[in-house]
């Protein structure tokens, strides 16, 4: 299982639809990694449904900010690696960081992940 990483709220201004073309940017390298054999995960995938059921109306309040990064970071008790993608992101940099300390693989690349060839959407 790899942790898709990437910019969520990141100069976003927390617009919806750029939020949720962030999350599509992610989910971009879900199909590849998976037809290489691996189980891709992105955390919003999980994150933001609970973050509803908790009440959260909005990026960054208080339902948010209790369930948005910690369920990452349990999630990576689950998982052997990192793909960290995008562009600048404290809380993508933050899931490559505690991979580090678990020992997962962190990588920065589609093609750094075993089997994994190239894909042009996902670039």
């Amino acid at each position: 299982m790899i942790l898709i990483a990437g910019p969520y709220r990141s100069g976003t201004g927390d617009d919806p639809a750029k939020l949720a073309a962030n999350v599509a940017a992610m989910e971009a390298f879900a199909l590849p990694m998976f037809r290489a054999g691996h189980v891709p995960v992105v955390g919003e995938w999980l994150a933001l449904p609970l973050c509803g059921l908790a009440g959260s109306t909005r990026a960054g309040d208080a339902p948010f900010d209790e369930i948005f990064h910690p369920i990452a970071e349990r999630l990576l008790d689950h998982c052997d690696g990192v793909l960290r993608v995008g562009g600048p992101s404290q809380g993508a940099d933050q899931m490559v960081a505690s991979a580090v300390r678990r020992g997962l693989a962190v990588y920065h690349r589609l093609d750094d992940i075993p089997g994994c060839a190239s894909d042009a959407a996902a670039r």
